[in-house]
């Protein structure tokens, strides 16, 4: 019973706090940002702490899946994903890795959908770019693009990722880095710490941005 009021209240619970802060928060962006008549495809790759606010950019028309684990949590946080308009695959680089990997190519190939991704996810290290979100674009072609975002008030969760909740009323942003493109034949370990970078760049500019006028 517990279990199947948790599975009904959970994701309502994350809509509607996601509905108040993207109501409430006063938003910029910075960067190429995501445009439905844009016809390249992207990785949008975003830390797993900073993953509650992350449909608010692909909002309009977003044409795409969002990789999300098979943990229990992972099930809460898809459904409130489908109930936000956000098409999901189910899987990470401890469970189900192959079989979501194989799908998010074949969603590339067949139907030329985006793709979405927290390169450090599902359980760390936290900002640490995994070998999964590379491999994915060598195998697609397709170019990441590091996103995040901040605030200039927030509540730190004590979790592993220790996950990032704006706070309502406060001035907030996100950050579109420019797209990283795996050169052919490029070291594994190369384009690791290229990626890790970007995204490292991205974030102390969307931290720092908040930062200013405090």
């Amino acid at each position: 019973m517990k279990t199947r009021l948790a599975a009904w209240l959970v994701p309502r619970l994350i809509c509607l706090v996601y509905y108040t802060l993207s109501a409430t928060v006063r938003w910029k962006t910075i960067g190429r940002s995501f445009s439905p008549e844009d016809k390249q495809r992207y990785i949008y790759a975003f830390w797993h702490a900073r993953m509650l606010m992350m449909p608010r950019p692909f909002r309009k028309r977003w044409h795409g899946y969002m990789l999300i684990s098979e943990h229990r949590d992972g099930a809460f946080i898809a459904d409130a994903m489908h109930r936000l308009g956000i098409p999901t695959v189910r899987g990470s680089t401890t469970r189900g890795g192959a079989r979501a990997m194989l799908r998010m190519i074949r969603a590339v190939k067949r139907e030329h959908r985006h793709l979405g991704i927290t390169p450090d996810g599902p359980k760390g290290p936290r900002e640490e770019v995994q070998k999964g979100t590379v491999q994915l674009a060598m195998k697609t072609g397709l170019a990441m693009v590091p996103l995040c975002y901040a605030t200039s008030r927030q509540w730190r969760a004590r979790s592993w990722d220790r996950f990032y909740i704006p706070k309502p009323f406060t001035r907030g942003v996100f950050v579109f880095g420019d797209p990283v493109k795996i050169e052919a034949g490029e070291q594994m370990d190369v384009a690791l710490q290229r990626f890790q970078q970007a995204m490292d760049r991205i974030q102390r500019q969307a931290d720092d941005y908040v930062k200013q006028g405090e």
